[in-house]
């Protein structure tokens, strides 16, 4: 039997090699990561990974009026995800006693379960159901911006106050903060007309100014732009206390490692029978350091109870830590304001 020459078979085995490595290399793996990033798509997440950056706590939306009464939603957050929901303010007296008992309880459960305020209205209470979700979606749009700003917080942010009403109109600023300092100041509304052109041209430039240098709403009144003055400065302070914790109505407290946030937090108006009541406070590494009434009932009566019952609230709030403090005697409608006030503003800082 001829045996084959060493040669050829050199050349045999040396082309089952190189077939064997191009099958090899035509071969993909089942799953690449790193290919699918590199194709633009990202890897697909591990099942039942909670949302990053989620907010967590209670966030407050803006009372929504309807033609029987205002309605007022509170959603409770844990990572991102609506953990509870109710109306600290609905429609009451009357039929609207009842509407309210049946539907509130339904539009509760319908937020929870759609995560969001795509829910249905209930049949019977059309007024009510679109108060509830207009105040819902405001509730929403406070709790992304505040997730927004967890995800970095040397991201600007443009923060616009509440509108604050003077004699000669409005007063409306906007505020952009970057690293938890205002890097520009602006007034969307301000009084004109005849006389008022004058003045909002040449004190509110400086106004803008001064809530840049100050970094805050401890601005001095413009000479002459007395109620501009007031007004910028009362929005402004809306404007900041809407800034999530590290925004820039935040400062860093104590020394060494540890450093404690301290904010300063205005409640929305609580309207009462006797007048307007909001609560302001300073909170620290979490508890209340101070409370105060930056708007109480006054005039006539109004004058002594407010004196003698707001000092009592605000050191009960400091003690308390929260918003179940006792009413004053004799002081049932201020003390019910301030407490609705205190739980907004404590809505805004978490705790």
């Amino acid at each position: 039997m001829r045996k084959s020459h060493p040669v050829r078979r050199a050349v045999l085995a040396g082309a089952a090699t190189v077939s064997g490595i191009v099958l090899l290399l035509s071969l993909k793996p089942a799953s690449d990561p790193g290919s699918a990033q590199a194709a633009g798509q990202a890897p697909p997440a591990a099942a039942g990974q909670a949302p990053q950056g989620g907010v967590n706590g209670a966030v407050t939306g803006d009372a929504a009026q309807t033609q029987y009464g205002a309605v007022q939603v509170r959603l409770t957050m844990s990572n991102g995800k609506i953990t509870q929901a109710e109306a600290v303010q609905a429609p009451k007296g009357g039929r609207s006693d009842q509407i309210t008992a049946s539907s509130v309880p339904r539009l509760n459960q319908a937020v929870v379960a759609a995560q969001g305020a795509e829910i249905d209205a209930v049949s019977g209470a059309t007024y009510t159901s679109a108060g509830y979700k207009k105040s819902l979606q405001s509730a929403l749009d406070k709790a992304k911006a505040s997730a927004g700003a967890q995800q970095g917080s040397g991201d600007a942010q443009t923060l616009t106050g509440d509108v604050a009403q003077t004699q000669y109109g409005p007063v409306q600023v906007r505020v952009t903060v970057a690293g938890g300092k205002i890097t520009k100041a602006e007034a969307v509304q301000a009084p004109k007309g005849g006389r008022s052109d004058q003045i909002t041209a040449s004190s509110v430039p400086r106004l803008n100014q001064a809530a840049v240098a100050a970094g805050n709403a401890d601005v001095d009144a413009v000479s002459g732009a007395t109620y501009t003055s007031a007004g910028y400065k009362k929005s402004l302070q809306s404007a900041l206390d809407k800034a999530p914790a590290g925004g820039g109505s935040s400062q860093a407290a104590g020394s060494g490692g540890g450093r404690a946030t301290t904010q300063t937090l205005t409640g929305r108006a609580a309207q009462t029978q006797y007048g307007p009541v909001q609560v302001r406070v300073t909170v620290t590494g979490g508890k209340i350091t101070k409370a105060e009434a930056v708007q109480a009932p006054k005039g006539g009566r109004s004058d002594q109870i407010t004196s003698s019952s707001v000092p009592r609230l605000n050191q009960a709030a400091v003690a308390a830590g929260n918003a179940q403090i006792d009413a004053v005697s004799g002081a049932t409608y201020t003390s019910a304001g301030y407490k609705q006030s205190l739980q907004s503003a404590l809505d805004q800082a978490g705790v």
